[in-house]
């Protein structure tokens, strides 16, 4: 991996965890772009880039994060029940190793087909929360765990995580304000979990150090910039979120979505498998 490719994808990374947009997608879509065809280093790459928005999370949210270690302890235990979810999809991906078809010679069309179900639940949910008139519900188990299965879909590349999560919680009624907190923060155990049991089966079977002798200081180089540019563009990415979801404005991340799924299904007969 090139240090040139790391500065990109950690700024794509940044920016797209926290948009509506999907972030693995987008770097599924440019590690094919770019050829990074070493999958250890790949995935391992995608989730330092995740510990880099998880650093932009706890500078934004800090004290929202100390408050669930407070009783009566609620939030925290909505939490536990939301993650529950995507654990289970995780180790079920990962016992038939999904990633190998979903990433694989099909990428396109599949990254293709996702994007245009997240624009597809974005624009539904703007067009909801812009005619609800019944008052707004507060974090409860009504409201986080139709949040919690919409993280554990996530988990295809293509479907937004944040994107997911926010239109969950909207349709389910909850407050934007507390729907915006609560998704941001559950995306800690996600990513704590995920670069875990990466880092625990990359050292195993020594693939990993194996990959770092080969890409030397230039592999190093790229990864530490690839953390720090990720956790940056996160915190702006965040900003930009959160006045986002006051306003149930995700139209323009429809579109977006609509055209980048165009351009998936162009590059899979013109490029990808070429």
């Amino acid at each position: 991996m090139e240090i040139r490719q790391a500065v990109i994808l950690g700024l794509i990374q940044g920016l797209t965890e926290f948009l509506p947009v999907s972030s693995s997608g987008h770097i599924a879509l440019f590690q094919g772009l770019f050829h990074i065809n070493d999958d250890d280093i790949a995935l391992f790459f995608s989730i330092i880039l995740h510990l880099g928005t998880l650093v932009a999370v706890c500078a934004v949210f800090w004290r929202d994060i100390l408050e669930l270690f407070k009783k009566p302890f609620k939030t925290l235990l909505l939490l536990i029940l939301a993650t529950i979810p995507a654990g289970v999809v995780g180790i079920l991906y990962e016992i038939f190793d999904l990633d190998l078809i979903f990433r694989g010679q099909y990428m396109g069309i599949f990254l293709a087909v996702f994007f245009l179900i997240t624009a597809g639940v974005l624009f539904t949910t703007e067009m909801v929360a812009k005619r609800r008139v019944s008052p707004e519900l507060p974090l409860c188990i009504k409201t986080t765990m139709p949040m919690g299965a919409a993280q554990a879909l996530a988990v295809l590349p293509g479907i937004s995580r944040s994107g997911s999560t926010i239109c969950a919680g909207t349709l389910a009624g909850c407050k934007s304000e507390d729907v915006a907190k609560f998704s941001f923060i559950m995306s800690i155990p996600v990513i704590l979990g995920s670069f875990a049991v990466e880092l625990f089966k990359g050292l195993k079977s020594g693939e990993l150090q194996a990959s770092f002798e080969a890409g030397g200081a230039t592999l190093g180089w790229s990864v530490a910039l690839g953390f720090i540019i990720s956790a940056l563009a996160g915190l702006f990415a965040i900003k930009v979120m959160l006045k986002v979801i006051k306003k149930a404005n995700y139209k323009w991340f429809s579109l977006y979505l609509v055209l980048l799924a165009i351009a998936c299904f162009v590059l899979h007969f013109t490029y990808f498998n070429v």
